[in-house]
This record gives structure tokens, sequence and C-alpha cells, in this order.
């Protein structure tokens, strides 16, 4: 399949999306860098998200409207409020995605609701995302599909038999190029708490693409995704961890962002195909084998012992199982220390 002019699958080099979010902290002026960065770190592709506070929840800051799970990254304020810091002005997407687009990566975006939708629509976008945790809004995901353009959804929290409903709602809905991203919805994610042995068998369960949304730190992870057949990487991104932001604790900085993309292309290249025997550029080193040398000079009518006939390197001799055959034989001819063992040494 295709997004834009990138060809995504297992024949080609993972492709990597570099996911803004909120880490432009409210300024155009640094979203736009965030992009450029990006470009020059070599991403493929820059993720925003679409929506503002009032499609995604309610101005109230009581009960479950208040984030108080001591653990999270946002605790102490309103959904309203992170929604409200973290969301993407519709007016600054145009300008981030025309930006993208001169450096040669593919904007797109993840909408929150049908108006989102809409709007996208008519910048044009390549593909959409789902995020995770709309991954079970079934008339969100039919509006999407009925776009006819490829979809990428994360899977995070979702149990098989929701993907199914999911996937079996998108593709009904004119969804023809599906990627499906393992996600694990925590922030940061712990590697322990990832399991990627799924990539292989939600492959083969819904028959589509399937990558990785990575919110753990580093690159290890991402880089065994691909090991296990993920064609798709999206990190969270940012110009540096320090200058804070609603998704900056476990977002990657350039010189990381450089790192993923360098080591997962040559774990998509390390894949190779199922083979034994030298490669092309194995023969060479055959010479550097162990084989079978007279390693004493001995005269004609000399019996061959441990002591004289070994194996070596180099291997331009007869291979070391048929030493057996030598030991204890007369051979016919003088022989020079240094030469390779043949069969006519026995005549």
């Amino acid at each position: 399949m295709k997004i834009g002019s990138f060809q995504i699958g297992i024949n080609h080099k993972p492709f990597i999306i570099a996911e803004m979010s909120g880490n432009h902290n409210q300024s155009l002026e640094r979203a736009l860098e965030i992009v450029d960065v990006a470009a020059k770190s070599g991403a493929h592709a820059l993720k925003i998200q679409t929506y503002t506070p009032d499609t995604m929840t309610i101005d109230l800051d009581e009960g479950e409207f208040h984030i108080s799970d001591p653990k999270s990254l946002w605790t102490g304020i309103s959904l309203y409020q992170l929604y409200a810091q973290a969301s993407t002005p519709w007016e600054w997407h145009k300008p981030i995605f025309d930006r993208a687009r001169m450096l040669g990566m593919i904007p797109f975006s993840s909408p929150f609701d049908k108006t989102a939708v809409n709007f996208l629509e008519s910048l044009n976008v390549s593909c959409y995302k789902i995020a995770s945790f709309e991954n079970t809004d079934i008339p969100l995901i039919q509006h999407v599909a009925a776009t006819g353009k490829p979809l990428i959804i994360s899977t995070g929290m979702a149990t098989a038999t929701e993907l199914d409903e999911t996937v079996r709602a998108a593709r009904e809905a004119g969804c023809r190029d599906l990627i499906l991203l393992k996600c694990t919805s925590t922030y940061p994610a712990t590697a322990e708490n990832t399991h990627l042995l799924t990539i292989p068998h939600m492959r083969e369960l819904f028959q589509c693409e399937v990558g990785l949304s990575d919110h753990t730190m580093g690159v290890g992870v991402s880089v065994a995704s691909v090991a296990l057949g993920a064609t798709v990487i999206e990190k969270h991104f940012t110009l540096n961890r320090g200058d804070g932001g609603v998704d900056s604790a476990f977002s990657m900085e350039p010189d990381e962002m450089s790192q993923l993309i360098l080591e997962t292309e040559r774990a998509w290249q390390g894949l190779g195909k199922i083979r034994y025997g030298p490669t092309e550029d194995e023969k060479k080193s055959l010479q550097y084998r162990r084989s079978l040398y007279v390693v004493q000079d001995i005269k004609e009518g000399d019996v061959l012992t441990q002591e004289n006939l070994r194996a070596i390197r180099p291997g331009l001799g007869l291979p070391p199982k048929f030493i057996g055959i030598f030991i204890g034989k007369k051979i016919t001819r003088d022989v020079k220390r240094g030469t390779p063992c043949s069969w006519d040494l026995l005549g």
C-alpha cells in the first residue's frame, strides 16, 4: 500500500511518523520548527491532532472530569484544561501541513470527531489516524473510512473482539488500506508492558499492515518491533524535553529520532529472507575456513600422522572431516610443508 509517495510494507523500509501532539506549547513558530527538525531528522511523516477542548469533553473540573491520578503526567487539572493546552489551533493546520509537504514529509492528523474529519478533508490529507482512546468510536471510524483514505488505528487497550468490530466497521465503510499500530496507552510506557509478540499475530488475524505506536523511552522497542514485522513506527517528537509541554516527558528529541530511523532501517535490512549457505559477499571468506594441510616436509612412502597432517587455516585443502581417511596411509610422492591436502597424495 501507499501513503502519498511512500510505499508501506515488509519489502520497504519502515515508515517513521513524528507525532507533534501538543509539543508546540501553543506557539506556531515552535510548531513549524518541530516540522523543520523532524524533516531534518529523517522522519517520513508529521502527525498532529485535530480537536478542540469542546469536541473532547465539557468544561467541568470535578469528579471524573478532574485528573487526580498521582502517577499521571497531567494530574491536578481538568480534562478540559488539558485539551485546551494540548490542542493545535485549526488555523495552524494549513501552515504546518504546507511546511511538511515542502520538506518532503506526509502531513496528517488524528481527528476526534466528524467536524475534524470534514476540516481535514478540506486540507486534502493523505491519510488518517485513529487514536487508541477512540478505537471503539465506531461512528467516527465509519466517517473516516468513508473518505477512502488509508487509515491507521492505534490498538491500545482494545480487546481482540473490539478490534475485530473496529476493523469490520472500517472495511465495510470503505477502508481499503488499513494499518493497525500495536500501542500501550500509558505515558510513558514500559518495555515489559509492550508485548510486541502481538504484532505478527495481529497481522495474521486481521490481514493488514501492522506497526507500533511507541510510548517507551529510547529506540530498543521500536527496533525489536521491526524484527517482528512492524512496517510503521510512530513516536512523539519534540525539540527538547527540557522545554516542557504536555507530551514532552515521553517524546523523542532530534538526535534520538535520527537514531530511530537509522536503527529501524538496519533492523529491516537485517531481516532479509530465509537463506542458507554463503552470500555473494561471504564467498571470499570461505578460504579462511579450516582444511587439511601437510604441516611437515614428508617423503614418498612416509605415513601420514596427526603430527604431519592437521586441520588449519586457510581452507584450500580438503575439509577436516576426511582426516580419518588419510591418517595411517602412505603418501605416493614428496610433499613440502604447507601443501593443501588432496586425494592425489594417496595415489
